[in-house]
């Protein structure tokens, strides 16, 4: 979050997913280790170390500075001009990793002088300018529209991106030409829209079977399959509504 702004919490559970690609990743070495030496193991996985791991750069900085970093909302920390604009109709996510880049970005914006200037030159002169940049490209960026400054930046090598709602992701032709929206039928019998699973793979990939069971759809094939109970017992703990 932007400083004074207190802490920011993320969209979606980042600590929870990352936990489980880590835990896969273990899964799959332990696997392997024991196909290899006839061993199992005991994986140990923890959301709190998670979270250190992933700090990537960020830990790196303060590992190797001794200094936290502080707070730049959607800005990197390093690299300058890197975050978030608004345009004239929308949000872009701009992304001008090296000098170059930096030259080619204010030439398509209207402003070569800004290349050229001391302040701004090189990256480090950009991080250390930051605060009298980043309003000058603020005010650049919203002078066109979101797909118009992608088309510029995209034809002169410049990294940027749409800031899509999901209305838009799913409307997007290239999440729909890899299908990463899939619709089964539902027990209700509506059909259940989906996000399909992005590994693909050639030989063996995940496939969308069934939709999301009713509340309590496979109870009592769980307790008979699984656990053994019988028709008594599975009558008693209804009538006791523990099912």
């Amino acid at each position: 979050s932007l400083p004074g702004g207190g802490p920011q919490k993320a969209g979606v559970a980042i600590a929870d997913l990352m936990t489980g690609m880590y835990t896969t990743v273990a899964v799959l070495a332990a696997l392997a280790h024991r196909e290899r030496t006839g061993i199992g193991q005991y994986i140990d996985m923890a959301l709190l170390d998670v979270q250190v791991a992933m700090l990537a750069n960020m830990g790196s900085n303060y590992l190797t500075s001794g200094r936290p970093p502080q707070r730049w909302g959607n800005a990197h920390q390093n690299i300058v001009p890197y975050q978030a604009f608004q345009t004239s109709d929308g949000w872009i996510i701009l992304a001008v990793g090296n000098d170059a880049q930096f030259r080619k970005f204010v030439q398509v914006g209207g402003r070569p002088e800004l290349a050229d200037d001391a302040r701004f030159a090189t990256n480090p002169e950009r991080v250390r300018h930051r605060e009298a940049l980043v309003p000058i490209v603020a005010d650049m960026v919203k002078a066109r529209g979101k797909r118009e400054w992608i088309e510029l930046l995209e034809a002169v090598g410049v990294p940027c991106g749409p800031i899509n709602d999901l209305a838009e992701v799913f409307d997007n032709e290239q999440v729909q030409a890899r299908g990463m929206r899939v619709s089964v039928p539902h027990p209700s019998g509506a059909q259940a829209a989906l996000v399909r699973n992005p590994i693909v793979m050639s030989e063996t990939p995940p496939q969308v079977r069934t939709a999301p069971p009713m509340l309590g759809e496979h109870t009592e094939e769980v307790l008979r399959g699984l656990l053994g109970y019988d028709g008594a017992a599975i009558a008693d703990l209804r009538a006791r509504a523990v099912i």
